[in-house]
């Protein structure tokens, strides 16, 4: 099963688990890092790292934040470049949470990944999605290579 790590701003990750949790009942391999004003990103990846680790069955884990670009982002980013098996999804809802939960025992985190951005369209995106669309900075004529 992929474990969930939902992180968002303010109280808005502990609200979509608490609606899951409503629905669902409790949730297996599911942890909330809430990003408060004030907390330094140094102590978000430290709680992240935590949450991941958690999480992690060894299937695999899907970071699910509010905000492209902000500090949760970011920090899932680092993270998932770590470790195998990890995605990064940005712009999640409560109704999108509620129809992708039962796919998390059946798909593997990149199906996983493909299928709730196609669902999620087009406010919904993947780390992986956005690097897709920005490869890699490439030099030319790099004169340290060989």
């Amino acid at each position: 099963m992929l474990g969930w790590v939902i992180t968002c701003h303010d109280e808005q990750g502990q609200a979509l688990l608490d609606q899951l949790t409503a629905s669902f009942g409790p949730l297996v391999q599911c942890q909330v890092v809430n990003f408060w004003r004030g907390l330094s990103t140094n102590m978000l990846s430290r709680m992240m790292c935590d949450a991941l680790h958690h999480t992690d069955s060894g299937e695999g884990v899907i970071f699910l934040t509010d905000i492209t670009g902000a500090a949760p982002y970011r920090a899932a980013a680092l993270l998932s470049h770590k470790h195998r098996n990890c995605e990064v999804i940005t712009g999640i809802s409560y109704p999108l949470l509620e129809a992708m939960y039962p796919l998390r025992e059946s798909l593997d985190s990149a199906t996983f990944r493909d299928r709730i951005v196609a669902q999620g369209a087009p406010l919904v995106s993947s780390l992986w999605h956005q690097q897709q669309k920005n490869p890699p900075f490439v030099l030319l004529n790099d004169p340290y290579k060989h």
